[in-house]
This record gives C-alpha cells, sequence and structure tokens, in this order.
C-alpha cells in the first residue's frame, strides 16, 4: 500500500499528480495521469495529450488515500527498477 512514507519507493505509473513548484513557470499546475517513466522523465497523459517532463526539476503534488503528499522530483530521479529496489 502507498503511504507518504514510502510513496519514494513505489511504482508511479498509474498515479495521478500535479506539478506545484518547477524551474520552468509554464509547467505548474500541469496535471494529469502518468502513463510511463524513465530514469529522468514522467509522461503524463493531461487534457491535452502526453506530456513528457523532467523529474529532477519539479515538485510533484500525489493524491493517496484523500492525502496530499508533495515529492521532490530529486529524490526520484532514478531508474524505476532502482527505486523500487528491485534485484537482478
Amino acid at each position: 500500500m502507498i503511504t507518504a512514507d514510502n510513496i519514494t519507493s513505489h511504482e508511479f505509473i498509474g498515479l495521478n499528480t500535479e506539478i506545484i513548484q518547477s524551474t520552468n513557470p509554464q509547467v505548474i499546475g500541469l496535471n494529469g495521469r502518468i502513463i510511463n517513466e524513465t530514469k529522468s522523465m514522467f509522461t503524463i497523459n493531461t487534457e491535452n495529450g502526453s506530456k513528457s517532463i523532467a523529474k529532477s526539476n519539479n515538485n510533484w503534488k500525489f493524491s493517496i488515500g484523500g492525502k496530499n503528499i508533495v515529492v521532490e522530483g530529486s529524490k526520484i530521479a532514478k531508474r524505476p527498477f532502482d527505486r523500487i529496489g528491485g534485484k537482478a
């Protein structure tokens, strides 16, 4: 179960998100569902189509269980496999 304490160790694909702080003022407020994730990017399905946004330049808001959780992009800018803790 995803909580505020362990969100950085979970899968982000399928979660709704919003950018609340960014080095690029044009993307603040961008929101939608994450449809893909790489080491440094989220692909978000928005009302205006898919957008690829860098993780590390932004602070991301996720709504989990009725609570808003803010995550610094620099803390999640890793390959999903490495962040989740998978071993080969």
